[in-house]
């Protein structure tokens, strides 16, 4: 999906590492939670409290997902998910944009 329609945005940002990684957070009448998001290259843990699908519309990264030893290449268009209550590490090599999708 493209576009998002009959949706409210929270208009403060979520702002993380010293402002390399920023999102907005899009909510849907049926209650479910999208953020859209921007990270600058550099190396960041993310901490997940739901379960999330990671939507990568553009950028070049290397992220080691949960249970994994090695890092893995990645290209946008591409997805990747993580589990809930764990975290991930990524390794952002061109200005990657994002949707993040929170399962409950």
């Amino acid at each position: 999906m493209s576009k998002f329609t009959n949706v409210d945005v929270v208009k403060e940002a979520n702002v993380y590492f010293g402002g390399k990684v920023t999102s907005r957070t899009v909510e849907f009448a049926s209650g479910e939670k999208k953020t859209l998001g921007i990270m600058l290259e550099g190396d960041y843990t993310f901490g997940t409290g739901d379960a999330e699908i990671m939507e990568i519309l553009s950028g070049e990264f290397s992220v080691k997902l949960p249970g994994s030893e090695e890092f893995v290449d990645m290209q946008g268009p591409c997805e990747f998910s993580v589990g809930a209550n764990t975290s991930f590490d990524i390794k952002v090599k061109t200005v990657t944009d994002y949707c993040c999708s929170y399962i409950k």
